[in-house]
């Protein structure tokens, strides 16, 4: 499931009837959601690190593994002295090799503790990759969104121009003053300039998603999307049933894991370790050879163990609170973001099919009603200024959706698409 590279894509990658296509003299790159995805997967540093980190764990591992090292010594007594121990021939020279008998299983225990590391490091870097991806699709949806503000920017444009040559008709016929052609000119020039914002939001959107791969001059068009269209998706306690599957969660897991490896370390620092050593020394004066040896264990080690051990268990404890707090934090997350969803979902719905059919209708017979002499131009003006507000107002709620989509997508690692359908004219951004 985490796999997937596009479980993550924040709207259906359909056909658009207003999409903008690329300048034949500037040909650009095509870029789908999942080409974004998988160029973010492949170069984005938070991702490769995760390699060196597992190259520092495997060798912290090997370090574990390694039992304590022999130790080789050489001790001179009688030598250098006073009286008869001046002589360097009073010497004694003993040669010993020592080492530490580790007891109560701590060589297992260090290996299992730092696998354990290894292990929560796939979570830990598919934790992040998800995180990526949900950037990438919120990015490729800023694009998305300024290609349809620009649309919407056109069709503004359209409207005001024919108001403009309406209101030149009315002048030329001396039915209205001068000053209706040259508002209409100046409504006119502010959706020329919501045209050329929406271009620059275009253009740092773009520059925005092509920083994720470390591009600096990005040289790609987006496919054509149509962020109005919204899947239908379950309801939240039925969604709420996948958060268990999710990376964060599961990390817990591993964490338990983790925390065991360290509660089973520090209970074998109650059983205290054997020095032992071994040598052999020479008699100076007489020639003779001798074997010596000698064993030390520390004293007390159960107390000085209790502190350390008290306190992993306390961490081991502590950690099934931090699951349950965490996966009220991914409910209320989810709840909220489903909420906003089917709000913004219904927004989008009832604005495609109830209010702009309405709203156009009535433009287009304002129109009519202007070029006839029936209304003013401010009758016909205020229609229009309603209708390109309730295409940015349900363009701005569809957004508001598909952020709330990639969001539900990322905490329960579902993909919903929506199907391709055939909108009522005018009311696609």
């Amino acid at each position: 499931m985490w796999l997937r590279l596009a479980a993550l894509a924040a709207f259906a990658i359909a056909p658009c009837v207003h999409a903008q296509a690329p300048s034949p003299a500037v040909p650009l790159d095509v870029l789908t959601l999942d080409d974004a995805i998988a160029r973010v997967a492949r170069l984005h540093p938070d991702l490769r690190v995760f390699d060196a980190r597992r190259g520092a764990l495997q060798a912290d591992h090997d370090a574990a593994s390694l039992r304590p090292a022999l130790r080789a010594g050489l001790e001179i007594e009688n030598a250098l002295g006073s009286g008869e121990a001046r002589a360097l021939r009073q010497a004694e020279a003993t040669l010993t090799l020592a080492g530490v008998l580790e007891r109560g299983g701590k060589l297992d225990a260090r290996r299992t503790l730092a696998q354990a590391r290894i292990d929560a490091l796939a979570l830990q870097r598919e934790t992040q990759r998800l995180d990526l991806l949900a950037d990438v699709a919120r990015r490729y949806l800023a694009v998305a969104a300024a290609r349809a503000q620009k649309t919407i920017a056109a069709q503004d444009i359209a409207q005001r121009r024919r108001t403009v040559a309406g209101a030149r008709q009315r002048l030329q016929a001396g039915a209205s003053p001068e000053s209706v052609v040259l508002t209409a000119q100046a409504a006119l020039a502010r959706a020329e300039l919501a045209l050329a914002r929406a271009e620059q939001q275009d253009v740092a959107a773009r520059q925005h998603l092509a920083a994720l791969w470390g591009e600096r001059a990005p040289r790609f068009d987006i496919a054509p999307a149509d962020p109005l269209a919204l899947p239908d998706i379950a309801g939240a306690a039925e969604l709420a049933t996948l958060l268990d599957g999710t990376p964060e969660l599961a990390q817990f897991a591993d964490e338990r894991r983790v925390r065991e490896a360290r509660v089973r370390l520090a209970r074998t620092a109650a059983t205290p370790d054997l020095d032992w050593q071994v040598g052999v020394r020479r008699m100076q004066d007489s020639g003779d050879m001798a074997l010596v040896g000698g064993v030390s264990l520390p004293l007390g080690s159960v107390r000085r163990a209790d502190p350390g051990i008290r306190a992993a268990e306390a961490e081991l404890a502590a950690l099934e609170i931090e699951r349950e707090s965490r996966d009220i934090a991914l409910y209320s997350t989810l709840a909220d973001a489903h909420g906003r969803y089917r709000v913004a979902q219904l927004d989008v719905q009832r604005t495609r099919t109830d209010v702009l059919p309405r709203l156009l209708r009535a433009e287009q017979a304002a129109e009519r009603a202007y070029r006839g002499g029936a209304i003013s131009y401010l009758e016909w003006a205020q229609l229009q200024s309603e209708t390109t507000a309730t295409r940015r107002q349900q363009l701005d709620a569809a957004l508001d959706a598909q952020a709330a989509l990639i969001e539900i997508q990322r905490l329960t690692g579902q993909a919903f698409v929506a199907a391709p359908a055939a909108s009522p004219e005018g009311t696609t951004p």
